[in-house]
C-alpha cells in the first residue's frame, strides 16, 4: 500500500523558542521511504540528528512571528499487520540486548504496579503473542476510546482509574501489562490511514517470537496502513515536537493520509 501522509504546524511565536521535533519517519522492517520533504516558514537553519531510538529529529530556534512546519512523507507500507498467534514468549536470557530497557517500568508505564491485573488479563493463555491479544482485547473491552479527550499523557495508573483515554493513553496502559508479563512493549507514533477522526496516532508494539509485532485496541480488527514516525518507551519519548520556553500551541494543525498509486 502505498500512502502520501502530511503534517502542517502552524505557530504564533512571542520570542525566539527552540524547538525539538519528530515529524520524519525513516525506511525499517516494516515501511519504506521513497520521497520525504520538510520544509519551514520562513526558511531558518535545522539541524538534524538520531536519537538514542534511532528517531530522526530535528533541531532549530522558530523566529518571533508567524511560524510554520510542513511535511510529506510518501512511504510504501503494509496492506495488513503481521498477526501470528502462539508466537512464543522469549525468555529473558535469550532477548536481544537491545529489547531490556522495554521491560522497564517508565514515566508513564508503571508496570511494576500492574503484575496482579496482567495475570488476570491473561489467564490460561499461551506465553507470549496470545498473552498480548488478550490485553489488546481486554483494553478494547475495557477502556474507553475517546479521542480529543485528553491534552496531556496521562500514566497507565490513571487510564486504568479513568477507564477511558486517547489512543495514547490505551498504548500507556497496555505497554505496562506486557512489560509486567516480561514481555518487551514499546510506544509508537505516526499516522495510521483512514483513521477517524485524523490526526497523529500511537499505538505500541511487543516482542514475542523473535519480531515486534503490531497491537492497538483503538480498532476493532488488525489493519494496515500505519506509517511509524517514532519509537520510545512511552509519550515522553516520542512527541512528535517539543519546545522550550513559554508554551506556545499550533494555531492550525493539520494531518492528511491518503492512499496513492505508485510507479516505480
Amino acid at each position: 500500500m502505498w500512502l502520501r501522509a502530511s503534517c502542517l504546524l502552524k505557530f504564533e511565536i512571542e520570542i525566539p523558542t527552540p524547538f525539538i521535533l519528530m515529524l520524519r519517519p525513516k525506511s525499517g522492517a516494516q515501511q519504506w521511504v521513497a520521497r520525504d520533504e520538510f520544509n519551514v516558514k520562513p526558511a531558518i537553519p535545522v539541524e538534524e540528528f538520531t536519537d538514542d531510538y534511532g528517531n530522526i529529529c530535528q533541531r532549530l530556534i522558530a523566529p518571533p512571528g508567524n511560524f510554520e512546519i510542513k511535511t510529506t512523507t510518501t512511504v510504501k507500507t503494509a496492506e495488513f499487520v503481521n498477526v501470528e498467534p502462539y508466537a512464543p514468549f522469549v525468555e529473558i536470557q535469550h532477548l536481544p540486548h537491545y529489547t531490556l530497557s522495554y521491560l522497564l517500568p517508565s514515566r508513564y508505564c508503571e508496570s511494576d504496579r500492574f503484575s496482579e491485573l496482567a495475570r488476570f488479563i491473561t489467564a490460561d493463555q499461551v506465553p507470549g503473542y496470545n498473552q498480548v491479544a488478550a490485553i489488546e482485547a481486554w483494553l478494547r473491552d475495557t477502556i474507553s476510546y475517546i479521542p480529543g479527550s485528553s491534552d496531556y499523557p496521562i500514566s497507565a495508573i490513571e487510564v486504568n482509574y479513568k477507564q477511558s483515554g486517547v489512543c495514547r493513553d490505551l498504548a500507556h496502559l497496555g505497554i505496562a501489562l506486557c512489560r509486567s508479563l516480561s514481555i518487551p512493549a514499546r510506544m509508537v507514533v505516526g499516522y495510521l490511514y483512514e483513521l477517524e477522526p485524523m490526526d497523529m496516532h500511537a499505538w505500541f508494539e511487543a516482542y514475542v517470537g523473535g519480531r515486534w509485532y503490531t497491537f492497538d485496541a483503538t480498532q476493532s480488527k488488525p489493519k494496515g496502513g500505519y506509517v511509524a514516525i517514532g519509537y520510545g518507551h512511552d509519550a515522553a519519548d516520542v512527541a512528535i515536537y517539543n519546545q522550550f520556553g513559554p508554551s506556545v500551541i499550533p494555531t492550525v494543525q493539520k494531518i492528511k493520509v491518503k492512499q496513492i498509486k505508485k510507479d516505480l
